[in-house]
């Protein structure tokens, strides 16, 4: 596993004008966020010091950034971790970044492609496969239920009757 960069949050723009921040969140909630003292924002680290729930996700004051126009500078900003700082995982248990690269064949052995994304509408998780591309046409993308599938560190088999 290489420890590639884990987006938690983006910032959206300023609360207030102290110098808060809107954040849009990618993780369990606001209290998630708690667990790590420093974010990466684009080459700049970026110091936690308060998150609470906000009307788009969460509202936080970190120690560098000072006044609503700093703030305003920020908006678009994505906050990450290495991979390596987040918890380990239970069995069965997966972390969407490490699902992102991941060869999917079929159960019966066939090549099927790669997972590009990682979707949630509501009903569960879904993986999305972009097949290999057919001459000069452009590649087509299927989408599967994660159920449908076997992870491990290695690819993701996927049951023959979700293949279309």
């Amino acid at each position: 596993m290489t420890d590639k960069p884990v987006t938690l949050a983006a910032i959206i723009g300023a609360h207030g004008v102290t110098g808060e921040v809107r954040l849009k969140l990618f993780g369990q909630g606001p209290d998630s966020l708690k667990a790590y003292k420093s974010f990466d924002a684009a080459g700049r680290t970026l110091t936690l010091k308060t998150v609470r729930p906000g009307p788009t996700g969460a509202v936080a004051r970190f120690a560098e950034i000072n006044g609503r126009t700093e703030a305003e500078a920020m908006r678009a900003t994505a906050l990450t971790v290495p991979r390596s700082a987040l918890p380990p995982l239970g069995e069965g248990e997966y972390y969407h970044c490490d699902l992102i690269g991941l060869p999917c064949v079929s159960d019966t052995g066939d090549a099927l492609g790669t997972i590009v994304a990682v979707e949630n509408f509501g009903a569960g998780d879904i993986i999305e496969i972009e097949l290999p591309r057919e001459d000069d046409a452009k590649p087509r993308r299927i989408m599967v239920p994660i159920h449908a599938a076997r992870i491990d560190e290695q690819r993701a088999v996927i049951e023959a009757a979700f293949v279309v």
